[in-house]
């Protein structure tokens, strides 16, 4: 019996969704109870205390969570997060509260086996709490002691082949998509990429080095299931550079009701009839679409890649065959300044092992934050503070129409001196080349 009163936590539990204080609850019951006879290495009131110092925090307005302070372990810096409570003589069992990051394999893939001896050490070692997942993507272990970390460590690597996540100012454990292994619409492997990069950058997961927190993020095509376009310091976006493959049989299909679109989403509500014109032409964002005379055209030039009319008439209309991935940097939540979609950097990229492209790209943009980001500055920070063209020079990216995100509000343009004068002494070396005799 949990020896807490938590009134405003128990609000909490009377909503139609599923609460975190009745999950909490549950591991309370548990652990007194202890049916399987556990020496618990963390003290068993733990998730107890849990609950009361997050009734306290209600009551009073205010946290009562200290800084965590430098805490983890041996040949790491980051992958724990360090917690304590300012009340440890009213709440012992989160006197320390610390939370483990675990690295969680791409597209979050598991065998029961791995669940059940990761149960059987947070039980053992922890609070029984966990986060499945983090917003990076962790497996997300909430709360242990400091002694049981370097046993957890141990426990995890050696016996469970896995690794730490990453937190502090360092890359942030890569996340991705089901990519090839589940979606048709995949237009490279986000997972075998996300697993690639993962690997490659094991320093830069466990020994902070940058300005700030980074993160990478792989979508398998521009739905974005883990959305990276928002979410990640560098967002790999699959698309392609050729048509989309339309079957004009089905796309009459569709017009004449013998198919539901949107896959059969909306199947238990009546829609009324599917209004080609309406639901795919009008609804194109680039205006590239158009039906005439039974047969549906494509401007592919045109197109962004939005899918919209792909998701409407998925068997109907297919990605192109000619596949890879775009580049985006820059997006990020609202820190120094507000929150930042990412910008297209590399418009396109085979995504083909081994990498070695998309590798360059990486470090070079690594290099260059490194050297002029300011301290708790995302790279999205520096690029607004430096500008995009910036980027561009030190990834050698030519720069590009798609590129362009609105038209110039001025029109000034403004040149270096040696691209002025290279480009003047090409040009007259070039006119004269021409009309020599």
């Amino acid at each position: 019996m949990a020896k807490h009163k938590t009134p405003l936590l128990d609000q909490l539990e009377s909503g139609p969704w599923p609460s975190f204080v009745s999950d909490i609850k549950q591991e309370i019951e548990h652990r007194y109870a202890n049916p399987k006879g556990i020496d618990f290495q963390v003290p068993a009131e733990c998730p107890d205390d849990l609950l009361g110092l997050l009734e306290l925090s209600y009551v009073e307005g205010e946290t009562h969570w200290k800084h965590g302070g430098i805490v983890g372990v041996f040949g790491y810096g980051g992958g724990v997060i360090g917690r304590y409570c300012d009340q440890p003589e009213k709440y012992p069992g989160v006197a320390h509260f610390h939370t483990v990051r675990l690295n969680q394999p791409s597209g979050m893939y598991y065998k029961t086996d791995f669940l059940r001896q990761l149960c059987d050490l947070w039980e053992l070692r922890g609070s029984g709490l966990t986060n499945m997942h983090g917003a990076t993507g962790d497996i997300v272990l909430l709360g242990t002691t400091t002694p049981q970390l370097e046993e957890i460590f141990w426990e995890v690597t050696h016996n469970m082949n896995n690794d730490l996540g990453g937190s502090g100012s360092n890359l942030r454990t890569p996340a991705c998509c089901l990519g090839e292994s589940r979606c048709e619409y995949a237009c490279y492997d986000s997972q075998e990429l996300c697993y690639q990069l993962t690997n490659e950058y094991q320093d830069e997961l466990h020994r902070p080095a940058f300005p700030y927190k980074f993160k990478f993020k792989f979508d398998g095509c521009s739905l974005g299931c883990v959305a990276a376009i928002a979410r990640s310091d560098m967002s790999f976006i699959g698309t392609w550079r050729d048509e989309i493959r339309v079957d004009q049989k089905v796309v009459a299909a569709y017009v004449g009701g013998e198919i539901a679109p949107n896959a059969g989403a909306h199947a238990g509500r009546d829609w009324g009839k599917f209004d080609i014109q309406k639901e795919v032409v009008e609804l194109c964002p680039s205006q590239c679409i158009r039906y005439e005379g039974g047969k549906l055209e494509i401007n592919n030039k045109e197109c962004v890649r939005c899918m919209h009319c792909i998701c409407v008439m998925p068997r109907a209309l297919k990605i192109g065959n000619d596949r890879g991935c775009s580049i985006l940097v820059g997006a990020k939540a609202p820190i120094l300044d507000g929150p930042q979609m990412g910008s297209l950097a590399v418009p396109f990229v085979k995504a083909e092992e081994p990498y070695d492209d998309i590798k360059e790209f990486v470090e070079a943009t690594w290099d260059w934050w490194m050297e002029e980001g300011k301290n708790r500055e995302r790279i999205g920070e520096t690029l607004k503070r430096l500008g995009f063209a910036k980027l561009l020079e030190v990834t050698g990216v030519k720069a590009d129409p798609r590129h362009v995100q609105e038209p110039r509000h001025n029109p000034y343009i403004f040149w270096k001196e040696e691209e002025v004068e290279g480009g003047w002494q090409r040009e007259i070396s070039d006119y004269r080349s021409r009309h020599q005799k």
